[in-house]
């Protein structure tokens, strides 16, 4: 059964990918970016079965906006994919408080804005989905990816708060956590600070650990087609071996440093 999904940052990378595939199939989409001139080539091939519209993530008003256009036009929505987003580039000592706002205002709050604004209408609906497009960098984190991490950190808590809350409504949350892929996530769409020589160690290792992992976006296609169509869709879902890989190994070293210093941790408690 064909759905109306949502999706926002479609004007390239995974958002345009993943528009394409669901148009393909026969759903209907919502695609927004700050500039629309992006989808015309969906718009020519796919008619009426997108709807592209201009959004600043960050105007919170604008995205209440944008979905009440998205509902009056369609009628419904079934899947909200919050996909924009970018990468800032630089250690947290160059960061300044300019970059660090606009990555926060864009990765945190322009998703939180609209997971708000598409909760009426999935309440109503009573049934919806919302992919939150997170990070493995929001559960593990890598250096040079300061505010990154941090971004995707705080969208990982806000969601699977969220999940819990609004279950009861017939809604379901999924956090999608990918690897590097060979998009302009690293490239056109990335900010770099103003770099300080005394990072440039750290910052060549991480350039010489990033070369060959990089995943292929086509391979994400059929994963977030089949997130969508699922009845019971997981919270968490990685994409690529690299952050399989990566996440496990991570995970298992904490659990085992909380064994290590599990009657500190419970002295402290303090009864």
């Amino acid at each position: 059964m064909a759905k109306t999904i949502f999706i926002t940052g479609a004007s390239r990378g995974f958002g345009k990918l993943w528009a394409a595939a669901l148009l393909k199939r026969g759903d209907k989409v919502v695609a927004t970016a700050r500039n629309t001139d992006t989808l015309n080539d969906l718009v020519k091939q796919y008619g009426d079965a997108i709807l592209p519209l201009e959004l600043d993530v960050t105007d919170r008003a604008a995205c209440f906006t944008a979905v009440e256009k998205a509902k009056a036009h369609f009628g419904r929505i079934d899947v909200l994919i919050n996909n924009a987003g970018f990468g800032l580039f630089g250690a947290v000592e160059e960061t300044s408080e300019q970059e660090a706002r606009a990555q926060m205002e864009t990765n945190f709050f322009g998703l939180l804005w609209l997971s708000q604004a598409i909760l009426p209408v999935m309440r109503a609906q009573k049934s919806g989905h919302i992919i939150q497009v997170s990070s493995f960098l929001g559960l593990v984190t890598l250096p040079v990816l300061g505010l990154y991490n941090a971004s995707k950190f705080a969208v990982e808590g806000l969601s699977e708060t969220l999940a819990t809350e609004v279950k009861q409504f017939g809604i379901n949350v999924t956090l999608v956590e990918p690897n590097g892929y060979s998009t302009d996530w690293a490239g056109a769409s990335a900010v770099q600070t103003q770099g300080m020589d005394i990072y440039n160690p750290v910052k060549a290792a991480f350039q010489e650990g990033a070369n060959g992992t990089w995943g292929n976006p086509e391979g994400t296609v059929n994963a977030i087609l089949t997130v969508v169509d699922s009845p019971n869709p997981p919270l968490r879902l990685l994409f690529g071996k690299v952050a399989y890989g990566f996440v496990k190994q991570v995970y298992e070293q904490r659990l085992a440093s909380i064994e290590e210093w599990k009657d500190v941790s419970i002295a402290a408690h303090g009864l």
